[in-house]
């Protein structure tokens, strides 16, 4: 994996990007209407590459640092559902990193963040917001393993481990990037102060306490309004810089989102204040939120370096 060192120092906070599948369906792709296809957006890695990248360009031209990888829902069992031998499964996740690298232009501080999904994505039913599988620790670590392996050694910055929905998968995933000895962020959906599995916040985040590979801890795929109780109990029990990434604040009714849109750059802004690093967001969260959220966290830490104006 590339640059081993990836850090996130205390001054500093780190733009990512929004929601690569949803922005993909924006620009007229029909990814959540296709329930049956376990591939999810994974599949554009092999009928529509270019799109994706386009994508991911637009997140970084928007004021993004870093791109998430097509790999979220990506598995082994899923492309071998597709009929796709395990040899060019592979090749697809590591295409996920490349188109993810190739669309920042070679830029100086972009960065891509490999996205390694929950068990649940996999299984395309919606249980990522369940959780609790009926798998054993060592079960769930024996399925991500061989995903988790190709993936740290495509040459993304970072592994995201995201979209957690328990502790059991935390576990599993903690076992997996202390083997590697890769950086990863580890990154819960939640409801509330709990997992979506119902257990404390307090709990999910000790997991990674003592996790040296772990450089962020936070949430995503969860409403804005949750964000800043977490930033705070992930401050409190790691001591690791915090990432955030919610969604719009529309809920999906298993047929279309819903409800309003509460993602802005006033919370981002909020957000930093309580001790996030990295911004960014998730489901329904475009280019054009990115871009307000990025300018102004950019007036943010203007403000912080000069409180007083510039009188010289």
């Amino acid at each position: 994996m590339a640059n081993v060192g990836f850090a996130v120092p205390d001054d500093t906070v780190i733009v990512a990007d929004g929601g690569l599948a949803t922005e993909l369906e924006a620009r007229g792709f029909d990814l959540s209407g296709d329930l049956s296809d376990p591939l999810w957006s994974a599949r554009l890695l092999l009928d529509a590459p270019d799109d994706v990248a386009a994508v991911h360009a637009a997140f970084f031209a928007a004021g993004a640092a870093i791109a998430t990888t097509a790999s979220y829902q990506a598995s082994f069992d899923g492309f071998a559902a597709r009929g796709i031998d395990r040899r060019t499964a592979e090749r697809l996740l590591r295409r996920s990193v490349d188109l993810a690298r190739l669309a920042g232009g070679g830029a100086r501080g972009h960065r891509v963040a490999a996205s390694v999904g929950p068990y649940g994505a996999a299984r395309a039913d919606g249980s990522e917001y369940v959780g609790r599988y009926g798998l054993s620790v060592s079960e769930l670590t024996a399925w991500h393993r061989p995903r988790l392996e190709v993936l740290a050694d495509a040459g993304a910055d970072v592994l995201a481990l995201e979209t957690v929905p328990d502790v059991d998968e935390a576990e599993a995933l903690m076992r997996l990037v202390s083997e590697a000895g890769v950086p990863a962020w580890l990154s819960y959906t939640i409801e509330g102060t709990s997992t979506r599995a119902g257990q404390p916040l307090t709990d999910a985040f000790a997991v990674a306490a003592g996790v040296p590979q772990i450089v962020a801890v936070g949430v995503n795929c969860c409403a804005p309004d949750d964000v800043l109780p977490a930033i705070e109990i992930a401050r409190e029990i790691t001591g690791k810089p915090v990432i955030v990434y919610p969604n719009s604040g529309e809920s999906w009714d298993g047929h279309r989102w819903v409800g309003p849109k509460t993602f802005s750059a006033r919370f981002a802004a909020q957000w930093v204040a309580a001790g996030a690093r990295i911004v960014g967001g998730c489901c329904r969260v475009g280019p054009a939120d990115i871009a307000a959220a990025a300018a102004a966290l950019r007036r943010t830490c203007t403000q912080r370096e000069n409180p007083a104006g510039d009188s010289q």
